[in-house]
């Protein structure tokens, strides 16, 4: 099996976890496992399909995918109540999909239109956007709004395997560099709080004063 296979189907299983980690949490039977694992694992992958227009969608034409969502859904419904430390597992299960996730949508992006600034994109919306869907639907606080680097972290891992292809390396050493880069990034803001820097508000200028310098 192709590196980049490995990574898709890693991104997938890993993100389907944490959206069935994030059912746990509500308390939902197993349907409710069974559709925010499903959401989470193939919606940044199908968001990059439908940009880079390839349908049908990577799911459709492999139902294998859904077949590993819908089994990694069953198995956290089962076992979920043993992990005491259930977020935590998540946050870090979700750092691990980000980091395979922004690797394989670069890889696509890349392999459809040749263009770097698409790869960075398509990597960074892959890794990102299942996140974003599970929190919105399981109701959990978004990884957009997290202080932390996230985002960031699947553009430097994008970035990263872009950059190692154009400079010709194998696949296998691009996808490695995108991947560690990605996961020591996103790892260390988990571990450490690394953040980048915010917009802090000034106060504005007053309106007469402008007038009275025109």
């Amino acid at each position: 099996m192709e590196v980049l296979t490995v990574l898709n189907y890693a991104g997938v299983v890993v993100f389907a976890a944490t959206g069935a980690l994030a059912a746990s949490r509500k308390q939902l039977d197993l349907i409710g496992f069974l559709f925010l694992a499903a959401i989470t694992g193939v919606g940044g992958g199908t968001l990059r399909d439908l940009l880079l227009d390839q349908v049908p969608v990577f799911w459709v034409v492999e139902p294998n995918y859904i077949v590993a969502c819908v089994a990694t859904g069953v198995v956290v419904f089962f076992t979920a109540h043993l992990i005491e430390w259930r977020y935590r597992l998540l946050i870090w299960l979700d750092a691990i999909g980000l980091a395979a996730y922004c690797v394989m949508g670069a890889a696509l992006g890349l392999a459809a239109t040749g263009s770097p600034t698409i790869a960075m994109v398509t990597g960074t919306l892959t890794a990102t956007c299942g996140g974003v869907l599970r929190d919105l639907l399981a109701e959990e606080p978004s990884v957009l709004l997290r202080p932390e680097i996230y985002i960031s972290a699947a553009l430097a891992g994008a970035g990263a395997f872009t950059a190692a292809d154009a400079l010709g390396f194998p696949a296998h050493v691009s996808s490695a560099a995108g991947f560690a880069v990605a996961l020591a990034l996103r790892g260390g803001a988990i571990h450490y709080g690394w953040t980048i820097p915010r917009y802090r508000p000034r106060p504005g200028r007053d309106p007469d004063d402008a007038l009275k310098k025109r």
